[in-house]
């Protein structure tokens, strides 16, 4: 195979054969991985420096040729792709007793963006929680779907909600997060109606613990079982996204965002693990948080006296 530092040498092309099969029969990796690898490492070969050999590459070469290839614009996923294809040939050439140290098993690939979803724009949002069901199901999916926009929670956050967890009169709801730290969220007065409605119907039910959301036979309701009926409400309510719940949790933390431009409230709202090291330097307190939740939540707002 031609390359910019001529011809790939004899020795590595006999080795990168053997180390197809060693990929293929050994590491039982698919046929379309074993490609991906094999074309990774003769791209490398054509990058490394005249007179250095794929048997021969050290961290220094592999730190070059990952360089060489980021200024020709490849994306980090590429990256990390090709540092892989370096790996498992540094670990068989290892096994092969040819290395004795993996020389690139230290690198790292330049870290993948992860895209934040798409939010749900308020007009949207009302359209989807204008549900009229006045049945079982309505009631527990509008009250679900209300509260994870309305307090900006994590699917397993509000599927672990008990029957204590909301304090009505204060409209709170006290939600234990990651790592299990407890936080205190405000919840809106249409949540509030929402839960309460719900809530009625509930009592009807035979309830196996104090779940907060339940099946028709009393369970407590499964990720999975809120993750499927709030897709099925985006369809009946002909919404063009999908539905989920980090969507509606995305989408609480966009528009208190857009509303109020206090990231730091927003932040201690939505429970970030992150702000251990910024409440060294600053506090906030549960008055404030409430404050800018209730000027800035476009369903936060206290109904007026008809």
């Amino acid at each position: 195979m031609s390359t910019q530092t001529g011809e790939m040498s004899v020795l590595d092309a006999q080795w990168l054969h053997t180390f197809e099969r060693y990929l293929t029969t050994e590491r039982q990796l698919s046929a379309h991985t074993v490609r991906n690898y094999l074309y990774e490492l003769n791209r490398v070969s054509a990058l490394l420096p005249e007179g250095v050999h794929l048997l021969t590459v050290n961290r220094e070469h592999g730190q070059q040729v990952l360089a060489k290839l980021h200024r020709q614009g490849l994306s980090p996923r590429s990256l990390s792709l090709c540092l892989s294809a370096l790996k498992q040939w540094g670990e068989f050439l290892l096994s092969e007793g040819v290395i004795d140290v993996n020389p690139i098993k230290g690198l790292s690939a330049p870290k993948q963006t992860k895209p934040l979803p798409k939010n749900i724009d308020v007009d949207a949002i009302s359209h989807l929680l204008d549900i009229d069901g006045t049945d079982p199901l309505s009631l527990r999916d509008k009250a679900i779907m209300e509260l994870f926009y309305s307090s900006g929670l994590r699917l397993a956050e509000l599927a672990a909600l008990n029957l204590n967890s909301i304090q009505y009169d204060v409209r709170e709801v006290r939600v234990l997060g990651k790592g299990n730290k407890e936080r205190i969220v405000p919840v809106g007065s249409y949540a509030i109606k929402a839960l309460e409605a719900w809530l009625h119907c509930r009592q009807q039910i035979h309830c196996e613990d104090n779940a907060l959301f339940v099946t028709e036979k009393g369970r407590r309701l499964s990720h999975r079982s809120i993750q499927a009926r709030m897709a099925k409400w985006g369809q009946t309510q002909a919404l063009s996204a999908r539905v989920h719940p980090h969507k509606l949790r995305h989408s609480f933390a966009t528009h208190m965002l857009e509303s109020s431009s206090d990231l730091r409230a927003v932040q201690e709202l939505l429970g970030h693990a992150n702000l251990a090291t910024t409440q060294i330097y600053t506090s906030l307190d549960f008055e404030h948080l409430a404050r800018v939740y209730d000027s800035a939540h476009p369903r936060a707002k206290k109904t007026q006296d008809k």
